[in-house]
Formats: C-alpha cells, sequence, structure tokens
C-alpha cells in the first residue's frame, strides 16, 4: 500500500519551519540556511549534490545522514506546494521558471506542484512536474497513480504539510527540531493540537544539536 512520507522537515525551537521573507535570493526567508545546517554537511547531501570532490573525504556520516539518507528510499512521486517550486506568487508573469535545481532535479520521478495557477507539465532532466489545483486528498490520489507502486513523499512547505497532516493523509512524518530562534515566519503546528495521539513518536538526539522526532501512524 502507498504510504505519504514526510522526511527532513526542519522547525525551529518556536514552530517555524520557514523564514519571513522569501525571495529568489533567499528560499528560506530571513532563517537563511540555518534551519538545514544539520544537513548540509551529510553524507547524502553531498552525494546528492555533487560536491563530493569538493569536500574533505565524503560528508558526514552518524544520525544526522542516517535520517537524510531515509529521503529518497522506496519513493516514486513528491507532493510539493508551489512555494516549494519558486518564490512566484499569483498568476504566472511567464512560464521560464523550471524550479531552484537546474538542469537535473534532484527527484528523478513526478511531481505533483499545487498551485492554483495551473500551467503545462514540465519536464526536466529526468523529473516531471506536475502543476495541479488539488485539494489534498485528490493530489495524493494523483501521485499515487503515479508513483509505479513505491511510496510518496511530502515535500513540504510546512503549510502543505500541515493541510495534509488536517486531513489525516500522513502515514511518516520526520521532524528535526533545531535549536534556533525565528520569531517570525511559518509555523507548523498550528491548529494541529492533540496530532501526537495518531501516531507513534520516537525520539532520536543527534551530536549536531538537532533532534528526530519521527511520528509513524499508529495501528487503528
Amino acid at each position: 500500500m502507498t504510504r505519504l512520507r514526510v522526511h527532513n522537515l526542519a522547525v525551529s525551537l518556536d514552530g517555524f519551519a520557514t523564514g519571513e521573507g522569501q525571495s529568489l535570493e533567499a528560499p528560506f526567508g530571513h532563517a537563511g540556511g540555518r534551519l538545514m545546517e544539520w544537513f548540509f554537511p551529510t553524507d547524502t547531501f553531498v552525494s546528492m549534490s555533487g560536491h563530493a570532490d569538493e569536500a574533505v573525504g565524503a560528508g558526514t556520516q552518524g544520525v544526522d545522514d542516517a535520517f537524510a539518507a531515509a529521503t529518497n528510499r522506496g519513493i516514486g512521486a513528491e507532493i510539493m506546494g508551489r512555494n516549494k517550486f519558486g518564490p512566484q506568487r499569483g498568476p504566472w508573469a511567464d512560464e521560464s521558471w523550471r524550479g531552484w535545481w537546474g538542469e537535473e532535479p534532484p527527484f528523478h520521478s513526478p511531481v505533483v506542484v499545487l498551485t492554483h495557477h495551473e500551467r503545462p507539465d514540465l519536464a526536466v532532466g529526468e523529473t516531471t512536474f506536475l502543476f495541479r489545483d488539488l485539494a489534498p486528498a485528490e493530489a495524493l490520489a494523483l501521485a499515487s497513480d503515479v508513483a509505479g507502486g513505491l511510496d510518496v513523499r511530502l515535500g513540504g512547505g510546512p503549510t502543505v504539510v500541515r493541510e495534509f497532516l488536517d486531513a489525516d493523509l500522513v502515514d511518516h512524518l520526520h521532524v528535526v527540531v533545531v535549536p534556533i530562534l525565528l520569531g517570525r515566519g511559518v509555523r507548523l503546528w498550528d491548529g494541529l493540537e492533540a496530532l501526537e495521539e495518531r501516531f507513534d513518536v520516537d525520539v532520536t538526539a543527534s551530536p549536531s544539536g538537532v533532534v528526530h522526532y519521527v511520528f509513524t501512524r499508529a495501528a487503528r
């Protein structure tokens, strides 16, 4: 059975999963890279980003890399919000924007981009972006259909993840609590009171200072 999984969703101590003021120059707004500083040195990220030759040896291994490495295992499609695809708002001024990731995005699978302003599907390398105006259950049905029997990753941002949690569609939720305070931005947990009652929760602290929380749908 296809599962919907969230991986590596980093939040600050005060619950923000992205900062205020997202732009082309600042994809995470005023948070900068602080939410993902635990992730960038990992062997998974170094290998994925093609920076292995610049690293001193390989990237780091250990707790953080073990969680990072699980991101792509058994994944056949992704769902993301429009804000993850790019910084634009409203109707597309043009369709030249092809995502943050250059000509070979890391997904290598279909990606359903949720937007109120649909546009034609876009193939970039081995990734095809499908721009659809769909409710969470409809988006999951489409992603499951194109995932080839594998699981679907819910890539964010936090507003999209919150909507799917509210609809009780998420089977696996990996949240990384980062010891910083952002004060403003987009929160993850608002409106999700007693969410923990739906999940079994495992907690793993890392020497990097972050804490990994894994919420797995409890048996019903």
